[in-house]
């Protein structure tokens, strides 16, 4: 099973796919523009309000695009990572993936289970690769469970 680390990367490298980033700076920037988002989510999950926030974000709510999960992952990305690079041009177009990858995660992390809404089991029957008639058992929810948060929450 992919982590969710593993998840955000794959969808940054499709979505940044067609963007010419200079090859010396290339692991960085796609390093760079995954690390802000999961630092976002794991932030947005962390504070009061959160989850509010991600569940409106993955069921689509919100829009990607005025999230302000979206909008703090622009802002650890520029901060830890643009600053540092003279990308000029390449700024928009990058900062650009962000909501895409985020629209592309909320899609992934449907109502999975059929209760007509976006929860945490529904996160986990995703990440299964399971649906609505995938039967989980306890040990096995727990264990993914960990695993999930185990990649969210780890420090860094």
């Amino acid at each position: 099973m992919a982590s969710i680390s593993d998840i955000i990367l794959g969808q940054v490298q499709s979505a940044a796919g067609n963007i010419q980033i200079p090859a010396n700076v290339k692991n960085t920037v796609l390093n760079g523009l995954s690390n802000s988002i999961l630092g976002s989510l794991t932030q947005t999950a962390t504070k009061a309000g959160g989850v509010a926030q991600l569940t409106d974000l993955f069921s689509g709510k919100v829009a990607a695009a005025a999230s302000p999960v979206t909008s703090l992952a622009t802002n650890l990305f520029s901060k830890n990572v643009l600053s540092s690079l003279n990308l000029g041009s390449l700024a928009a177009p990058l900062t650009s993936v962000i909501p895409v990858v985020l629209g592309k995660l909320g899609g992934l992390f449907k109502d999975q289970d059929g209760d007509g809404d976006v929860d945490f089991s529904d996160v986990i029957l995703a990440l299964q690769g399971g649906g609505a008639k995938k039967a989980l058992g306890t040990a096995a929810a727990v264990g993914v469970a960990a695993k999930v948060l185990g990649g969210l929450f780890k420090k860094k």
